[in-house]
């Protein structure tokens, strides 16, 4: 086969599929083969990833690259549908980093270590389908794949109250899946023809109301992904169960399946929906930053708090989304990566701490720095990445947030105003849950029930390079943001434009003010209502 017609992207989903397929075939009683079989092929898919984007990427390119598609099942329409552009190529390598070290976290896993790994894998390869996708129906197949794992590695490896969190996530995804599946058929069979190729159904006209519509049933479903206040309250319970590679892949990559889903759909291919739409993702946004925050403060397990803080976080994708701004768009990306990584190494941490402990009970800890002090060390590190502090990702892209909102000609000045001041409140709230939590685990009393002197030992070399691999690219790109903005600012470019190019229409025909009908405040700048009007005359 000609190397320039190589299916990159089929090879990099389906490698990890067809190797959980070939587990049971594995000679090995202990899991010990199993292990290192699973390692090495999250290993192989990342490394061919890397090279694909390496030598066959055009990073300055915002069109769709390596693309394939082939037909599938004709008779429904379903094509396999693949390409990679500048907003799914750095979450591709997010999901493949992530994957790779929660496998080789899970070193330790001895119970059903076959069904273990063989559904890390599947999990793996439907999240990389997820970011790829091309056609509706081979998204929402993999969206709904990838469900399965999550559910299973949950209730058999999760806490003490593992199936009653296992259930309440596959409940709320699977119905929130539903409107993915009403909203992607109302878009495919709008107009004179029958499509579900993405491209194709982004270049539809829909009816005003049928696009509203559509945007809304899209914005549910994904807003329990990423989560959105108030269908955010199976993570806390997700995380407060699950193991910590579970938890690594639930925060560093489930989420951003949400983020990305919202940008994919909801910004590119419904953009009059958007403009409607986008002062309530800010709105949300707020909600998100201000109620995660104080949550999290209240939280006296270790995972439910670092929980409620991916939940604060993700606000400032929504509002970056909502921005119409290049800088605003460039931001949530940058966060959703950011995050991913921060995410990952702290989750990661309280499994450490979980393994020596054997609570997360945080009242029931205290005095730890002294016996860890490697580890205590590097949640700091952690912790300090989570609340923005300068020279890490984290306040970069929270940073590029405010100023893509701040600097917006979309919305008032009060408008801005508000959602900067209300979102700074929970970024002074971040630290204070964060500080307190290093406090009471690292610092004050010491437990007498832990016997912390005979039994806990300090983070060993594996774990520390695997907390390594996360926290040098967050401080990679706090000092250097461009190693990760560089993978997408083309995108970032045309994703505002191709959002923005719909406002002059739409405030032409609503010149009064473009969101008097459900909104006071925001506003169009009058300055662009009238050069549009003009030029159009």
């Amino acid at each position: 086969m000609n190397a320039i017609k190589f299916p990159w992207l089929t090879a990099i989903i389906l490698l990890p599929l067809v190797a959980a397929l070939a587990i049971p075939l594995i000679p090995d009683k202990e899991g010990r083969t199993v292990r290192w079989y699973g390692l090495g092929v999250a290993i192989a898919d990342f490394a061919l990833m890397i090279y694909a984007f390496w030598y066959k990427y055009d990073f300055q390119s915002s069109t769709l690259q390596l693309v394939e598609n082939y037909p599938w099942v004709p008779q429904l329409g379903l094509h396999w549908a693949v390409g990679v552009d500048g907003l799914s190529m750095p979450l591709l390598l997010l999901t493949g980093l992530i994957n790779t070290l929660a496998i080789f976290a899970a070193w330790k896993v001895t119970t059903k270590p076959r069904l273990f790994y063989g559904l890390m894998l599947a999990m793996y390869s439907a999240q990389l389908g997820v970011f790829v996708a091309q056609d509706l129906l081979l998204f929402f197949l993999m969206w709904e794949i990838e469900l399965v794992p999550v559910y299973l590695l949950i209730s058999i490896w999760g806490g003490q109250n593992r199936r009653y969190a296992a259930t309440k996530f596959i409940l709320y995804t699977a119905a929130a899946s539903i409107f993915i599946l009403i909203a992607g058929f109302a878009m495919a069979f709008s107009g004179d023809t029958v499509t579900f190729d993405m491209a194709a159904l982004g270049m539809k006209e829909y009816p005003k109301t049928l696009e509203l519509l559509v945007y809304a049933g899209f914005l549910i479903a994904f807003g329990v992904k990423l989560p959105i206040f108030p269908l955010h309250t199976w993570l806390p319970d997700a995380h407060g169960e699950a193991s910590a590679p579970g938890s690594m892949i639930l925060a560093g990559v489930l989420l951003k399946m949400g983020g990305y889903a919202l940008i994919r759909f909801n910004v590119e291919m419904l953009p009059n929906a958007h403009v409607t739409f986008a002062p309530v993702l800010a709105v949300l946004g707020v909600v998100n930053i201000v109620y995660g925050a104080c949550c999290a403060f209240a939280q006296t397990n270790l995972k439910r708090r670092l929980a409620y803080s991916s939940i604060a976080h993700m606000g400032f994708v929504l509002i970056g989304i909502a921005s119409y701004t290049e800088l605003g768009i460039s931001g949530a990306v940058l966060q959703m990566v950011s995050h991913g990584l921060i995410a990952a190494s702290l989750f990661f941490l309280s499994g450490v701490t979980y393994d020596r402990t054997h609570t997360l009970m945080m009242d029931k800890m205290g005095g730890m720095a002294k016996v860890m002090p490697k580890t205590f060390a590097l949640f700091t590190i952690g912790s300090m990445a989570s609340l923005a502090l300068p020279g890490m990702s984290g306040f970069v892209g929270e940073l590029m947030v405010f100023l893509g909102i701040a600097t917006s000609d979309v919305y008032s000045s009060s408008f801005k105003v508000v959602v900067v001041l209300l979102s700074a409140v929970g970024v002074i709230l971040t630290p204070i849950y964060l500080l307190s939590m290093l406090r009471q685990v690292f610092y004050g009393e010491q437990s007498q029930e832990l016997h912390l002197d005979a039994v806990i030992s300090d983070v060993k070399p594996r774990e520390i390079f695997i907390t390594a691999c996360l926290l040098l690219p967050i401080i990679g790109i706090g000092f250097y943001p461009k190693l990760a903005t560089q993978t997408y600012d083309v995108k970032a470019v045309e994703l505002a434009a191709h959002a923005r190019q719909v406002l002059p229409v739409v405030a032409h025909q609503q010149p009064s003010s473009l969101y008097s009908r459900i909104f006071s405040t925001p506003t169009l700048a009058n300055s662009q209502v009238e050069s549009s009007i003009n030029i159009s005359e």
